[in-house]
């Protein structure tokens, strides 16, 4: 990638995060940067073991993504295997959100799929036991605001998070930025800070790549 020293901050964030962007779709399933790709996605594997254990041992999760196409080839790979779910974006109608949840919350589905930006508010999900988070968000009090869908009041049950990262690669200098700005996180979490990165934050994401 071109250097980005100097000139304009915001300028030089918005072409990172562009770049960033697509590494980190990648990450998911190559063919989400490159549509024509016949790589295997690793991760999707991962997922579907990570799934038979769960279904196996009785557990029901919610499952998380930012990205509403990669959730698209979960669901085409859930079809396939037969497992049940129920799914929601931002762009799912009021009533049909409110229907899914129902649904899950009756006991229809071993899996309930839900964009990032859709989960953060307004779910009462206590019929799922885990949580799967199938990529790295950049503030994590996003992604925790997204795993208390299954704390709710009423939840009886202990809630087991899963963080599906890949190693080596962006999502791993994203979780390791998460650690970094802990204290940044704990003032969002508070109402005292805010979740914007800035250049450096964003350029140090490449080291390495």
């Amino acid at each position: 990638m071109a250097s980005l020293e100097g000139g304009d901050d915001e300028a030089n964030r918005i072409v990172m995060l562009a770049h960033l962007t697509r590494l980190r779709r990648v990450c998911c399933h190559p063919s989400l940067v490159l549509p024509d790709c016949a790589l295997p996605g690793q991760k999707v594997e991962s997922f579907m073991d990570l799934v038979a254990d769960l279904k196996a041992g009785g557990h029901r999760a919610l499952v998380f993504s930012q990205f509403v196409d990669f959730l698209s080839i979960i669901r085409a790979r859930l079809d396939r295997e037969s497992i049940t779910y129920q799914y929601l974006d931002g762009a799912t109608p009021l009533k049909k959100r409110t229907e899914a949840v129902d649904r899950f919350q009756r006991g229809e589905g071993d899996l309930f799929l839900i964009s990032m930006k859709a989960g953060g508010t307004g779910l009462n999900l206590t019929a799922a036991n885990y949580v799967i988070l199938l990529d790295p968000w950049w503030n994590p009090a996003v992604e925790m605001q997204a795993a208390d869908r299954a704390h709710r009041i009423g939840q009886k049950n202990p809630v087991t998070l899963y963080r599906l990262v890949t190693a080596d690669t962006v999502e791993a200098r994203v979780v390791e930025l998460h650690a970094r700005k802990r204290a940044l996180a704990d003032a969002i979490l508070e109402g005292r800070g805010s979740a914007r990165l800035s250049a450096a934050d964003l350029s140090a994401l490449f080291e390495n790549s």
